[in-house]
């Protein structure tokens, strides 16, 4: 329940701010099924995107700064499992809370870069681990997609953006086993040559 109420609100917050959210469907996701969400870490409105964009229940792993931010802190902190990437217990914590979620039946969302980079010329930056080594350890399909607008739209940087479409492309999902971590390494650059090149794309 808390799950549509935070779709609602999401749309309500992008389509309030001017943001008209297009979406290319390279995939489909099936009801009732986990997944490990992927995306490129634009803007702090890819958490309401990715909201837009599933309608599959998940929640998001993201680090606990943001749940300080006045009402989007709210909803962050309820569709989020917190980490604290400074302290080592809460990074393990982690493993133990995703495994949780999705022995409930819920998909897990992760922007594997990790962060926004401070340097907005950054299209993509390299990826971390943990999403991958979540998706192969739970045979969970990896369902990555692309955010291509929210920088231009709405950055960290104040006074800057636009009102206008907010571009999304939903990639063809990927399976994953159990595998050494030469393996999960290969995918994940897999995931990353993937994703730049459809950044780098011509317009949808």
């Amino acid at each position: 329940m808390f799950f549509k109420i935070a779709r609602l609100w999401a749309a309500l917050i992008l389509y309030g701010m001017g943001f008209r959210p297009k979406v290319l469907a390279k995939t489909t996701y099936k009801k009732g099924q986990s997944y490990m969400f992927v995306a490129n870490h634009q803007s702090m409105t890819d958490i309401m995107l990715m909201l837009y964009c599933v309608k599959n229940p998940f929640v998001f792993v993201g680090k606990k700064e943001l749940a300080k931010i006045p009402l989007f802190g709210f909803f962050y902190k309820r569709t989020c499992i917190l980490v604290d990437r400074s302290d080592a217990k809460s990074r393990q914590a982690v493993f133990k809370q995703v495994q949780d979620r999705l022995s409930q039946g819920l998909s897990v969302c992760i922007f594997p870069e990790g962060g926004v980079p401070d340097d907005e010329s950054v299209v993509l930056d390299t990826f971390k681990d943990g999403a991958f080594r979540f998706a192969a350890n739970h045979k969970i399909e990896l369902a990555p997609m692309v955010f291509h607008d929210n920088k231009k739209r709405f950055s960290y940087t104040f006074f800057s953006g636009s009102p206008g479409i907010m571009r999304v492309t939903l990639l063809p999902l990927l399976e994953t086993d159990p595998a050494p971590t030469k393996e999960q390494e290969s995918l994940k650059d897999q995931v990353r040559a993937t994703m730049l090149n459809e950044l780098e794309s011509p317009s949808l």
